[in-house]
């Protein structure tokens, strides 16, 4: 009998975890794959009738409003359901920690995997469906869009590695972070351009990651997009890999109580 490596392991154990969580995911009811589609749709069309009681946002320097408000949403909503996803992770799969090789961890990444696919696949049919009412969608830089849209869901996962081992060692943690989401929306830039802030607050909220990794998705899209001064690449990664690390060791150190729960 041949036995297999522990990579063969692991990649069988994400295999099978991937596509149970993506049945339940999209299969769940008879509404889940519309409201996927549908949250950020009803969030553009608010944002546009905002647009027109505010004239100071009716006009984005080197953008189009909408592909900029579409954009900015779907990155938003890539780092938000990654992070709020993975933190049900561990207790919506206690029954298979029965198995010795699957692990809490596992149950996360795997839930930060599937979200961001999804979410990669909504951000393209809703920017075919915005090109097809005449908007230009197409980013006038692909590689570097793709590349920042990773960035920020490895910044999601690491988030989402931290907060699942919180949630689950202390119920209060998931409440807390849910209340978080708007007010953390508001900050990052994905509803309402952020140049019009006033000079001390736009240095407060660049403290913001997720800020970073909309502005610079918007780079990518709109070449003559102007943001804000500040707005920097290497930040948003030292969030991401240091998240990615915290989270990877508190999974080690908590591994034997996340499954005992």
């Amino acid at each position: 009998m041949q036995t297999r490596s522990s990579w063969q392991v692991t990649r069988n154990v994400w295999h099978a975890m991937f596509m149970r969580e993506a049945l339940a995911r999209t299969m769940s009811d008879r509404f889940a794959a519309f409201w996927m589609l549908a949250e950020p749709v009803l969030f553009v069309m608010i944002m546009i009738g905002v647009r027109q009681l505010l004239g100071r946002v009716r006009v984005i320097a080197g953008a189009d409003f909408i592909p900029w408000l579409l954009v900015g949403l779907m990155t938003f909503f890539l780092f938000r359901d990654g992070m709020t996803r993975a933190m049900g992770a561990i207790n919506a799969n206690k029954a298979l920690f029965a198995y010795r090789q699957v692990k809490p961890v596992d149950t996360v990444l795997v839930r930060c995997a599937l979200e961001g696919l999804l979410k990669t696949m909504v951000l393209v049919i809703l920017l075919v469906g915005a090109a097809l009412l005449g908007h230009d969608t197409f980013p006038d830089n692909p590689l570097g869009t793709l590349f920042i849209w990773g960035s920020v869901w490895l910044l999601g996962t690491g988030i989402g590695l931290v907060v699942s081992v919180g949630a689950t060692l202390i119920p209060e943690v998931e409440k807390i972070v849910r209340m978080m989401a708007i007010p953390l929306m508001l900050i990052s830039g994905a509803i309402l351009p952020v140049n019009f802030l006033r000079h001390d607050i736009q240095e407060f909220v660049l403290y913001n990651p997720i800020l970073h990794g909309i502005e610079l998705i918007r780079l990518q899209f709109f070449h003559r997009y102007v943001t804000l001064s500040g707005v920097d690449l290497l930040y948003l990664y030292y969030w991401a890999l240091g998240s990615i690390a915290l989270g990877l060791l508190l999974h080690v150190k908590f591994s034997i109580r996340l499954k005992a729960q």
